[in-house]
């Protein structure tokens, strides 16, 4: 199918199930989620959407946005209902979605002022604040277990270090760059391993988190932020989005300095971190962070250039100052700096 073709029929399934009719829908990419397409809408009054067909995931994100939205959290933009009341409809065996569109600011395009900063922290805080019972049923629960990723980055060991590599220049670069660091990458997966056996023994208080508010989830309009994406919404110890602001390099390119945490934390309120919680999900978010770029890197389908920008992010991962080291140092010692 062409691509005005895909464009008209998605138009028309919007049309059908939320009774909005767009007159136009550009694509702007999925993000990680490459089971999802992603598309900013517009209708003839000139109000936008982002519209979201996704066959990944569960449907827990978008019924948490819509609690988050009913109870006035700011910044965070309930899904519009479909003609049913419903908050997706099913086409073509995905989800159908659409949400108000934020805005066309991301925090990483450099605008992040304190002020932006202090209302991320209250954000969050307003999040972790509210009442786990009255929460969706479809919220997961931290389980502390990351046999996922764990899986994936084996399977990739054994693919980045065979003897039977293709001729291609950035498999082959990969490849070159994992064995570099195969004993650190291998000394993770048992950090990981010990820290999520010593957690799933400890009781911690749970909170409805995000579970991935790194700066490519928030958007700028003014002083206002907003959170957008809660694919990822679970409920777990506070610590799980707290990750993203004190002292993480989750991503290389847009390290959070002390300065910024400061501010984050002006917002959020003083707060108790457990060391070893923020280990761990540094160690599990580092496996991830691993995994995926590498399993793009070996997707020959795939455009040479997204090939060549995910080996980009997989060197910044394990370079000097990548999350690799990061989430090692903090497993090793059993401490991690704290700001709040």
């Amino acid at each position: 199918m062409s691509d005005i073709a895909a464009a008209e029929r998605l138009r028309a399934w919007v049309r059908e199930d939320f009774g909005i009719d767009l007159v136009a829908i550009d694509p702007v990419g999925s993000g990680a989620d490459v089971a999802a397409e992603v598309g900013r809408g517009t209708s003839a009054a000139g109000e936008r959407y982002a519209v979201k067909w996704s066959g990944g995931g569960t449907t827990a994100g978008l019924a948490v946005s819509a609690w988050l939205a009913g109870r006035g959290v700011p910044g965070v933009a309930g899904p519009v209902p479909t003609r049913g009341g419903g908050l997706w409809s099913e086409r073509a065996g995905r989800r159908l979605s659409l949400a108000p569109w934020a805005s066309d600011e991301g925090a990483l395009d450099g605008g992040m002022t304190a002020e932006h900063w202090e209302a991320y922290g209250a954000m969050l805080a307003q999040v972790h604040d509210l009442p786990v019972a009255e929460a969706p049923e479809s919220l997961p629960r931290e389980e502390h277990t990351h046999e996922r990723w764990a899986s994936a980055v084996r399977v990739l060991h054994g693919e980045c270090t065979s003897g039977e590599l293709p001729d291609d220049h950035l498999v082959r670069s990969l490849a070159a760059e994992w064995r570099a660091a195969a004993d650190r990458i291998a000394a993770l997966l048992t950090h990981a391993d010990a820290l999520g056996r010593k957690l799933r023994a400890q009781y911690a208080p749970e909170v409805v988190c995000h579970g991935d508010p790194h700066l490519g989830n928030v958007l700028l309009r003014g002083a206002d932020v907003s959170l957008i994406d809660w694919d990822d919404a679970v409920l777990a110890p506070r610590e799980r989005d707290l990750l993203f602001a004190i002292g993480g390099v989750l991503l290389p390119f847009a390290p959070v300095s002390r300065q910024e945490q400061q501010w984050f934390f002006a917002g959020y309120g003083p707060v108790d971190v457990d060391p070893h919680r923020l280990a761990y999900y540094r160690c599990v978010r580092a496996l991830e962070d691993l995994a995926v770029p590498a399993a793009q890197v070996l997707e020959n389908r795939a455009p040479e250039a997204e090939r060549a920008d995910a080996l980009s992010l997989f060197r910044g991962v394990v370079s000097s100052t990548g999350l690799v080291g990061l989430a090692l140092a903090s497993a090793g010692n059993g401490s991690a700096a704290v700001t709040s």
